[in-house]
């Protein structure tokens, strides 16, 4: 296989040396060289893919978690979800994860929208799926996921955004996909 030239604007990688690796994360530092010249070192974390859903309900509201967020001390609604094991189907995890975690079994799920949160320095693939309607398993929620769980109108989404409750990647990109889906008469 031939190389395929080098774009004006690509970064050269001189190498990377790993500095820690976990179960749940690698970190190490790339070597790097900008077009102009100037080298410098970049930390870059790798980290498994995470799979979470949208569940939305026939009144336009959407299931979502009431957690804390130590890292960033706050109370934050995001949407179920998680890491996903080594070779497991990410739709198989996102609807093992709102199970475990809200009690809900989510019907009908499809991919909606797949993310980098920060591309500049981690590499993490996250795929959100969309499931129209869950049944309740009569199962309580995981208490070291959530304090409550609610059924969030879509009506309010966009202001609890603008208010902080709602800050995390996969949550923001996932509402604003189904936001747009509803504007355009798709959902």
């Amino acid at each position: 296989m031939t190389a395929q030239p080098k774009r004006a604007s690509e970064w050269t990688i001189h190498g990377e040396r790993v500095i820690d690796d976990t179960r749940r994360a690698v970190l190490s530092i790339a070597d790097v060289e900008l077009p102009d010249g100037v080298r410098f070192e970049q930390y870059v974390l790798r980290v498994p893919g995470a799979a979470m859903v949208i569940v939305v309900d026939d009144d336009e509201r959407v299931l979502m978690m009431w957690r804390h967020r130590f890292i960033l001390d706050r109370w934050v609604w995001e949407l179920p979800g998680g890491y996903l094991d080594p070779a497991e189907d990410p739709a198989a995890c996102a609807g093992r994860e709102v199970e475990e975690e809200t009690g809900w079994r989510p019907r009908n799920i499809e991919e909606l929208v797949t993310f980098q949160p920060m591309v500049g320095t981690v590499d993490q693939e996250n795929v959100v799926f969309l499931a129209r309607g869950a049944d309740h398993t009569g199962s309580a929620p995981d208490i070291n996921e959530a304090e409550r769980i609610g059924w969030i109108p879509l009506a309010d989404v966009q202001g609890l955004m603008e208010s902080g409750s709602i800050v995390g990647a996969g949550s923001i990109s996932g509402l604003l996909a189904v936001l747009l889906l509803k504007a355009t008469g798709k959902l």
